[in-house]
């Protein structure tokens, strides 16, 4: 390795000032994040409320995952496991405990990051393909589970989930309230999903996925990082699910099956893999294709595959990717 390659190196692993900072920043990135706020904003006076609630589960769903692939370079198709097990805890603990939502919410993400934890210690050695398949089997096996167990309910899975209150005052059974909750905590976790990017341990993540054998000859442990990253990612995930299910009062077998795990990729493509805002513009293109264009039936599938092979033969860096190509930006 060269002095110069090894400087140019060292300088990815660390955290480079950027100008015109605000909450973690650019100017670039913070345009685009008021632009978010500005929908957030507007969203409840043209689109249906719950349908708005949805998609913002989605984001911190896909920014949970584009953690894992698109900073880490982890492909796993096993990610609904942590959304699902995470959703049906929080419903579990609610109605069978009466837990209030902060405790069962809290309880759904760490149900999330254990799991990860698990799914990471047996797939990390692994990569490319072999880490994708570890994931999947161990995501069925999941799956196999849920729908056996008394514990999810089977096929009818946890209903009549309360809402309650969040943290004793904020009435979560008011969907006004609802919304404007679940709108501030996904904002609030894109401003923490670009921290992390950012700060020396993405860094960090970006090195590894960059050249990791590069990145374990400077000293870092690639393995443990990579599990780090996988647990973080899930424990995410599982807050994601979590968020679902106080939404719509019901955890079922669909979000542990592999519905949730192709979606997520799909978003992730469509929007941007390795972009802070590509979750966010994948998510609501999806879904919005999945809820008007339900009454479609099974064609919906089908503009789905035409929608995937269009982004996987042109558009190949996403939306967001493409736009911050030519804006020159990173976004």
């Amino acid at each position: 390795m060269t002095t110069l390659d090894s400087a140019s190196e060292t300088k990815d692993l660390h955290v480079t000032k950027e100008p015109y900072q605000i909450l973690g920043f650019t100017r670039a990135r913070l345009v685009f994040f008021l632009l978010f706020v500005a929908v957030v904003a507007i969203g409840p006076m043209v689109l249906y409320p719950i349908f708005l609630m949805k998609v913002y589960t989605f984001i911190i769903f896909a920014c949970a995952y584009n953690l894992l692939l698109g900073f880490t370079g982890l492909m796993s198709f096993g990610h609904a496991a942590f959304f699902g097990m995470g959703a049906y805890l929080c419903g579990w603990t609610a109605v069978n405990l009466g837990l209030p939502p902060s405790l069962a919410l809290l309880a759904g993400t760490a149900m999330g990051a254990v799991l990860g934890a698990i799914f990471g210690w047996v797939a990390i050695r692994r990569t490319g393909l072999y880490f994708a398949m570890i994931t999947l089997a161990l995501s069925q096996m999941v799956f196999f589970i849920c729908l056996r167990t008394p514990f999810t309910g089977g096929e009818d899975g946890i209903q009549g989930v309360p809402r309650g209150d969040l943290f004793g005052f904020i009435p979560l059974g008011s969907d006004t309230v609802l919304y404007w909750t679940i709108a501030v905590i996904t904002l609030l976790v894109v401003v923490l999903f670009n921290r992390i990017i950012h700060s020396p341990f993405g860094q960090v993540l970006r090195a590894i996925r960059n050249n990791p054998v590069r990145a374990q000859s400077l000293g870092y442990n690639v393995d443990r990082f990579k599990l780090i990253s996988f647990i973080i990612s899930a424990g995410l995930a599982g807050f994601a699910g979590s968020l679902k299910t106080i939404v719509f009062g019901i955890a079922t077998l669909t979000d542990v099956s592999l519905v949730p795990s192709t979606e997520v990729v799909l978003i992730n493509l469509v929007g941007g893999i390795g972009t802070i805002f590509g979750p966010v513009v994948g998510s609501f293109i999806i879904l919005s294709i999945e809820h008007f264009l339900a009454p479609y039936g099974p064609y919906i599938f089908v503009f789905q595959g035409v929608v995937f092979m269009f982004f996987v033969l042109i558009f190949r860096q996403g939306l967001v990717g493409e736009l911050q190509k030519l804006l020159k930006k990173h976004l």
